[in-house]
């Protein structure tokens, strides 16, 4: 920095200025340290930083799957989110999920002097092992359902799954059928419930749920029973928990020759960018992840200013809901 400082003809209190982007300093005052910075290649020593302002700038964040989309995409909402506000993300993505896995991941990134933790957390058991976790570094859980005594941030699964069995039963539909996603995901557990909250509403008793677990496997699978129930006449409307598994019963669907939306409307959950060109385009629930990374990062931000006695929040993004081609009136009988 004294180099810099000697080079643009400034003191080592504008140099710093300058890095800190202090708003009082002249213009041409300013690009005189950036071109002196440019020509050393001086890069500010974030150790030595850390040491003054006991800050890293960075902060932690555990994933889990980010082979789906869902959890990719709030990875990469947190961490535009995080690069808006100034601070780096240190990422562990765990492939076995238990509160011994959690907690060493989460140690591991507390040792690294993160200033905050952030934990992808939308199974059942995930959540359970960051809420058991005390520490001295704030946390927030990400889709992290009811989780005790811990800050969470979540889209709220509920109110998205009954946009999606509402808009059916609006439609005519006697009834909806649900392909959900797996029982440990607290994200299929709140889809499944705003389905059933829905019908109940309407006197309608249940269908049996078809069990998936997020793949357009599952969803193919599903779909081949979906289409006897579709030629017997009991299925004209499926609210299927994500767009990946809607892909997969689409296709079953085609191959039994059952129409969609003549014979059977769909529902997706997700909006994944392919489902607008799907055939037909889906009808989804819309996750705004990059709202997700921005609410999580701004939590976060939060109780770090605030320190120990900051008090634990929930934050719930509203979904929104797609309307397209895959939907349509049941036909009449």
């Amino acid at each position: 920095m004294a180099d810099v400082a000697r080079i643009a003809g400034v003191s080592h209190q504008t140099v710093s200025r300058v890095l800190n982007h202090h708003p009082n300093v002249r213009p041409a005052t300013r690009d005189r340290v950036l071109a002196a910075i440019e020509e050393l290649g001086y890069r500010r020593n974030l150790s030595a930083r850390a040491l003054v302002t006991r800050r890293t700038n960075t902060l932690g964040v555990v994933a889990f799957d980010t082979t789906l989309y869902g959890p990719a995409s709030t990875l990469f909402g947190l961490e535009q989110a995080a690069r808006d506000a100034g601070y780096f993300i240190s990422i562990v993505s765990l492939k076995t999920i238990n509160r011994k896995t959690v907690g060493e991941a989460l140690d591991y990134l507390a040792a690294q002097a993160v200033d905050g933790l952030i934990a992808i957390a939308p199974q059942v058991e995930a959540a359970a092992a960051v809420s058991a976790l005390r520490g001295n570094v704030p946390v927030v859980a990400v889709e992290g359902g009811e989780a005790d005594g811990m800050p969470v941030v979540a889209v709220d699964q509920v109110r998205g799954a009954e946009l999606a069995t509402r808009h059916l039963l609006d439609l005519g539909h006697r009834t909806v059928w649900h392909v959900a996603g797996p029982a440990d995901w607290l994200e299929a557990e709140g889809r499944r419930r705003g389905w059933r909250n829905v019908l109940a509403e309407a006197r309608i008793d249940a269908p049996p749920v078809v069990e998936g677990d997020w793949s357009p496997r599952a969803g193919y699978t599903a779909g081949r029973r979906i289409a006897d129930e579709a030629r017997a006449g009991r299925a004209s409307a499926v609210f299927v928990a994500n767009d990946q598994m809607a892909l997969g019963l689409l296709r079953a669907l085609d191959e039994a020759g059952v129409r969609v939306p003549q014979d059977v409307s769909i529902v997706g959950f997700d909006d994944i960018p392919e489902a607008e060109f799907l055939t037909p385009p889906l009808t989804t629930v819309r996750q705004d992840f990059a709202e997700v990374g921005r609410k999580s990062i701004a939590l976060l931000l939060d109780l770090i200013e605030a320190g120990p006695q900051a008090e634990p929040g929930r934050v719930v993004v509203p979904p929104a809901f797609v309307i397209r081609a895959s939907t349509a009136p049941p036909r009449a009988t």
